[in-house]
């Protein structure tokens, strides 16, 4: 798939560093998805999606839930994201690139184009890898130009231009991969703060004296603020719990189903649901938003069930995680499979 480099070779050579294009990556990548099938969750309310259409020299785009999203004959592009969480095969598309942690794998886009179809010139501030499904698309990235047909695959580094016009009816899948910038970390981390004791006061004044300088702010002012201010400490526990926490929260779209009656966890294969994140920092799991402390030295199941997004119920049974798992099967965060 990389072009027969190891993954240890890609991501030294190439990740984060330089445009890869590898001809019949994927040879015998069966089609994810049919326009029926993606027109129908774009009609979905808990599915983002979106229609590009190219009018000359401009595009306009219009965004989801679609009733009807009807194609035409050409510069149409309709772009549906977290195929992943729907459709079992683009899940197992996602999972090919596991060589990469689960924190920084985001989803699986599919854009569906008729011919002159494209989202136009632009640069992305994240890595993808774009694979090719069935049809043609022609790329210009960083002054190359090439036709990328079925199988092929793109990996993109963040920052580079680039540029894909479909020659022919055809569908890209876009493996995204997600990178919080400092700001959006900052506000994140003093909401889980305010969450879990901030401290808070009230500005109190009973003594205040007439001004002759209304403009001004007063200095008791600033010294609440300082001794408010000075009293907000975190540790590095607190930061590893916060971002296991905001790395493993679903999308607001997002919603689990309750799940169904549980099989005999002995005999059964434990899979996590598609819309689960489930990951770990030494003892303590993060699945969803949530997190949790796992205490004894049988948690060598859970973090194959983090790894791998599966594991065995026998061995999750032996270490005495029933409870957990049963816990996590009701909330629909994990499937029980017959083994």
């Amino acid at each position: 798939m990389l072009d027969g480099l190891t993954p240890r070779d890609f991501l030294r050579r190439y990740w984060q560093k330089r445009a890869l294009f590898v001809r019949s990556a994927l040879p015998r990548l069966a089609p994810l998805v049919d326009e029926r099938s993606l027109t129908a969750l774009a009609a979905r309310d808990d599915v983002e999606s979106r229609i590009v259409e190219r009018r000359g020299s401009r595009r306009e785009t219009m965004h989801g839930p679609f009733e009807k999203a009807r194609a035409k004959r050409s510069g149409w592009t309709l772009l549906v994201n977290g195929v992943n969480l729907h459709l079992p095969a683009a899940d197992a598309l996602l999972q090919r690139f596991n060589f990469v942690p689960q924190a920084r794998l985001d989803d699986v886009m599919v854009s569906y184009a008729t011919p002159g179809g494209g989202v136009g010139p632009h640069v992305d501030n994240y890595d993808v890898f774009l694979v090719q499904g069935p049809g043609r698309r022609a790329w210009r990235i960083e002054g190359r130009r090439f036709v990328a047909g079925p199988g092929d695959l793109i990996y993109l580094p963040p920052g580079v231009r680039h540029d894909g016009v479909a020659l022919e009816r055809c569908f890209t899948y876009s493996v995204g991969f997600r990178a919080p910038r400092g700001a959006e970390l900052g506000a994140a981390f003093l909401d889980w703060l305010h969450e879990h004791g901030l401290p808070d006061a009230s500005y109190r004044d009973p003594g205040l004296a007439p001004t002759r300088k209304a403009g001004k702010i007063p200095g008791p002012m600033i010294a609440f603020a300082s001794r408010v201010l000075d009293r907000i400490q975190w540790s590095r526990r607190d930061v590893e719990r916060f971002l296991g926490e905001y790395l493993s929260e679903p999308k607001a779209h997002v919603v689990f189903e309750t799940g169904s009656k549980a099989r005999a966890l002995s005999r059964s294969v434990v899979r996590l649901d598609p819309r689960t994140r489930l990951l770990y920092r030494g003892t303590r799991f993060f699945i969803n938003g949530e997190s949790i402390s796992v205490r004894g030295a049988n948690i060598a199941p859970l973090y194959e069930l983090a790894d791998r997004r599966m594991a065995q119920g026998a061995r999750l049974a032996r270490a005495r995680l029933g409870g957990l798992i049963s816990r996590w099967q009701r909330q629909g965060y994990l499937n029980l499979e017959k083994n």
